[in-house]
């Protein structure tokens, strides 16, 4: 239902706006029929005229519709170009200014992208541990994601999720009711940071959303399952 009221809402705003409500709506119902409670802080961080960079680690599938319940932007997504032939869902992505990148040429288009969302007053959300952590330690960041951010001048926006891996564990299909924490740290801006710089940049966002995981997450700084920098 609420996929179809997205895509008929395009029809007239073609920017996505009312196709994301549509998306909270989804994920809010997620969560709450599955017993998901979110506890939120640092909202007052944001500004909801701007467009972000929301750079999160990665625990479980859940993340995005807890990210998308939590914060009060116009949130997109990154996702792979063959997701958008998916009936409902596909037609959501393509239809409300979602990212989809061809995996097989990935900078074909994407500054492009990005311009449309920063002119909207848009923000992206990316894991850039590029893969979900089975036991809370928050993998390596890696930098290639935030040469976006830097090229478009766009503020990163660090957010640390804590427990979500409790509520569905990566390789199980049971979900289990938990609170999970969600912590908003202030903007970091990219402003001067050279594409050189983009791997010293990553760490340091990551330094910020380890810091916001605290006892909520106390193996929160391993980096033994932690991928290769790009």
């Amino acid at each position: 239902m609420l996929g179809t009221a997205s895509l008929l809402s395009s029809i007239l705003d073609r920017g996505g706006n009312v196709g994301h409500r549509c998306a909270r709506a989804w994920a809010w119902l997620i969560l709450k029929t599955t017993g998901v409670g979110v506890r939120v802080s640092g909202l007052q961080h944001l500004d909801p005229s701007r467009s972000y960079l929301v750079a999160a680690n990665h625990q479980s599938i859940y993340d995005i519709p807890i990210v998308f319940t939590s914060l009060p932007l116009q949130l997109r997504i990154v996702a792979k170009e063959s997701l958008g032939r998916i009936p409902f869902l596909g037609w959501h992505l393509q239809r409300t200014g979602h990212m989809l990148v061809d995996r097989k040429n990935p900078g074909a288009g994407i500054l492009k992208r990005m311009a449309q969302l920063v002119g909207g007053a848009r923000s992206l959300i990316v894991f850039p541990e590029g893969t979900r952590s089975t036991d809370g330690r928050v993998g390596r960041f890696k930098g290639g994601i935030f040469l976006l951010a830097i090229d478009s001048g766009v503020p990163v926006l660090p957010i640390s999720i804590a427990r979500s891996r409790f509520v569905m564990q990566k390789g199980r299909l049971m979900v289990c009711p938990e609170e999970v924490v969600v912590r908003v740290h202030p903007p970091m801006t990219t402003a001067g940071i050279t594409r050189g710089q983009a791997r010293e940049f990553a760490e340091r966002v990551r330094a910020v959303v380890c810091s916001g995981l605290g006892d909520d997450d106390p193996q929160r700084t391993g980096t033994d399952d932690a991928g290769p920098a790009l």
